[in-house]
């Protein structure tokens, strides 16, 4: 026994308890919390994305069958996302819609399509001066400003 003696130590604390690697349920929690960020980002890019594919399946659905119907449906879709996103165009119309319109988008508006844009609700249908290619054009324009803006 008296061979023992030089091998025992004193009484001693044990370590302190480590921080890293955190506990399995600090590992879930992350997990949750980057699930619930993920999903956050995809649902807002999906609503978003949404909003313009249903805008260019509005502008799609539009025929030229009337010159001028179809003009005045691509206003009111041009209307609608000005509502949603930019509510200080709203009551703008004549060449100020115009020139909105412009600027908010890389490509101009042409003179007989804009002119289409503007005037399509009060002309009559006989003396229209517009031809299919200028609601052609004007839709060309609608999907490019739409691309762009939403």
């Amino acid at each position: 026994m008296n061979d023992n003696l030089p091998e025992l130590r004193d009484i001693h604390l044990p370590d302190g308890v480590s921080a890293w690697p955190p506990a399995y349920g600090w590992w879930v929690i992350l997990a949750a919390v980057l699930g619930l960020l993920a999903a956050a980002r995809l649902f807002s890019f999906l609503r978003k994305k949404s909003k313009k594919l249903y805008a260019l399946h509005l502008l799609k659905n539009i025929h030229c069958n009337n010159t001028l119907d179809a003009a005045a449906e691509m206003s009111k879709i041009l209307r609608r996302i000005c509502v949603y996103k930019y509510p200080a165009a709203v009551p703008l119309f004549g060449k100020e819609w115009i020139a909105f319109l412009n600027s908010k988008s890389r490509d101009k508006l042409e003179a007989k399509s804009a002119e289409l844009l503007i005037n399509a609700p009060y002309i009559a249908e006989k003396g229209a001066p517009f031809t299919s290619a200028d609601v052609v054009r004007l839709r060309q324009f609608c999907q490019k400003w739409i691309g762009e803006n939403l």
